[in-house]
C-alpha cells in the first residue's frame, strides 16, 4: 500500500512537471509567434497604410534646367546648395528665397545654380527624396521633383518620404514610371546622393542649407560660403546674396 502511495506521488509529481514544461513550451511559442507577426507588421505596414494627402506644387519656370542645375553653365558665379529634403529651414529656402534669387540672378545669366544634397543627413527619408529627385532629373523633371517632395513636407523623420509616397509624386508630375521605378528601385543615385554629404562636409558645411558660391579671380577659383537661408536683399541682415554675388563681381572686375 505505501509502495503503491509513493508510486502514485511520483506520478503525480511527473504529471505536474510535464504540465508546467508544456505550459511553458506554449509560452514560448506565443512569444515567438507574436513577434513574428510584430515585425511582419513593421515590414508591411508601410506598403499598406493610407498614403495620405498628396499636395500639388506651384512649380514656377527654372531658365535652362538641365537635371539638379539650373542657368546658363557659362555664368561667371556658381552657386551650389547643399540641402535636406526634410529640413524645415531649406523648405523656407524653397518659399521665400529661391523665386526671387532664380528672377535676380540666374535668369540674367550672373548664375548658375546647382542643387546638391546632405545625403542622410536627418535621416533615411532624406536620402530616398534626394535619391527620387535624382532619377526625375533623368526625365529632366528634377526641379518639378524637388518642389513637389517640398511641397509636401511636414516634420522630420515622419513618413513624408516613403517609398510608396515618393513613387505617387512621380505620377503627379507625369513622369515615365517605367523608367523612374527602374532607377530608384535600383538605387542608382545611391552613391551620388552619400557622395554629396562628402563633398558639403568637405567644403564646411555644418548644416543645412548651406551655399558654396565659387567664382574665378585671374585663373585661380575663389569661394564664399552663407550657411541658412539667408535674405536675397536685406540691408538688416549680417549678410546676404546680394552682398555676396555682388562682393564676387567686384573682385572679378565686373
Amino acid at each position: 500500500m505505501d509502495n503503491n502511495m509513493g508510486l502514485s506521488k511520483r506520478k503525480m509529481r511527473r504529471q505536474k512537471m510535464q504540465r508546467t514544461q508544456l505550459r511553458s513550451r506554449l509560452i514560448t511559442i506565443s512569444l515567438v509567434v507574436i513577434g513574428a507577426l510584430l515585425v511582419a507588421f513593421v515590414l508591411i505596414y508601410p506598403n499598406i497604410k493610407p498614403l495620405g494627402e498628396i499636395s500639388s506644387a506651384e512649380l514656377f519656370p527654372r531658365p535652362n534646367p538641365q537635371a539638379n542645375a539650373m542657368g546658363d553653365p557659362n555664368a561667371p558665379i556658381k552657386i551650389e546648395e547643399y540641402s535636406d529634403f526634410q529640413c524645415p529651414v531649406c523648405v523656407r529656402f524653397f518659399e521665400d528665397m529661391e523665386p526671387e534669387l532664380v528672377q535676380r540672378y540666374i535668369v540674367p545669366g550672373t548664375v548658375y545654380f546647382v542643387y546638391r544634397s546632405m545625403g542622410e543627413w536627418i535621416g533615411p527619408e532624406s536620402v530616398a527624396a534626394a535619391e527620387a529627385a535624382y532619377c526625375a532629373g533623368d526625365q529632366n523633371k528634377f526641379w518639378e521633383m524637388h518642389d513637389t517632395i517640398f511641397a509636401n513636407h511636414s516634420g522630420e523623420n515622419v513618413g513624408d518620404y516613403t517609398d510608396r509616397r515618393l513613387n505617387a509624386f512621380a505620377e503627379t508630375i507625369a513622369l515615365d514610371m517605367n523608367a523612374f521605378s527602374s532607377c530608384f528601385d535600383s538605387g542608382k543615385y545611391n552613391d551620388r546622393v552619400r557622395q554629396d554629404q562628402v563633398d558639403g562636409l568637405a567644403a564646411g558645411m555644418k548644416g543645412t542649407p548651406s551655399f558654396v558660391i565659387t567664382y574665378t579671380v585671374n585663373g585661380v577659383t575663389k569661394a564664399r560660403f552663407l550657411g541658412g537661408a539667408y535674405p536675397i536683399d536685406d540691408p538688416g541682415a549680417q549678410t546676404d546674396f546680394k552682398r555676396e554675388i555682388e562682393a564676387a563681381l567686384a573682385e572679378m572686375g565686373r
